[in-house]
């Protein structure tokens, strides 16, 4: 169980960035640092509200098992919600862990086919466009530093850089090598 106290203060210095925020106005370097900061502290917010909303929840049905007529409908909807909380206070716990303060930088991205020759390059063109269309989804921008391809499409070698929101925090921990191999028939 999270304390409730350290959820309410969280909450309370959400609200007292909001408020700070509508006595600056628009502009200035304070309001955009409250803003990036308020920004921060949303999903920490959503997962407060999913999780204090189904803590409130179960304590009405429990409540309401005192009633005959109620009771079996409450049961059921008790039952539900109790397998819920457990998911919903691990997302909470997550999003209360502190963030590396390198997640919000960019990222290189750097392909190498290794040994294996032309099926190699391919391989490592396949991950290149992978990592593209993953790069477009998420909204990020890639641009390529410097790449190397082969006549029959595939990649030697290429170093991409990725910057947009939390691209390091997703990508820290795509390293090391990937490889495949292919069965003749």
């Amino acid at each position: 169980m999270i304390p409730q106290e350290k959820l309410q203060s969280i909450v309370d210095h959400h609200r007292d960035i909001e408020a700070r925020m509508a006595e600056i106005g628009g502009g200035g370097d304070e309001f955009i640092r409250l803003s990036k900061e308020y920004a921060e502290l949303a999903p920490v917010i959503a997962a407060i509200a999913d999780y204090s909303s189904c803590l409130g929840e179960i304590s009405d049905l429990e409540e309401l098992i005192a009633e005959p007529e109620m009771r079996e409908l409450a049961e059921a909807e008790l039952a539900e919600l109790r397998q819920r909380l457990p998911g919903l206070e691990h997302a909470l716990r997550v999003q209360l862990l502190p963030a590396d303060t390198a997640d919000r930088k960019n990222a290189i991205l750097e392909l190498r086919a290794g040994t294996g020759g032309d099926e190699a390059a391919l391989f490592a063109g396949d991950l290149l466009r992978m990592y593209q269309r993953y790069a477009e989804f998420k909204g990020w921008k890639m641009e390529t530093m410097q790449i190397s391809d082969t006549d029959l499409g595939g990649v030697k070698e290429a170093q991409i850089l990725v910057s947009g929101r939390g691209v390091f925090a997703r990508l820290k921990y795509e390293s090391g090598v990937h490889r495949v191999q292919r069965v003749p028939e």
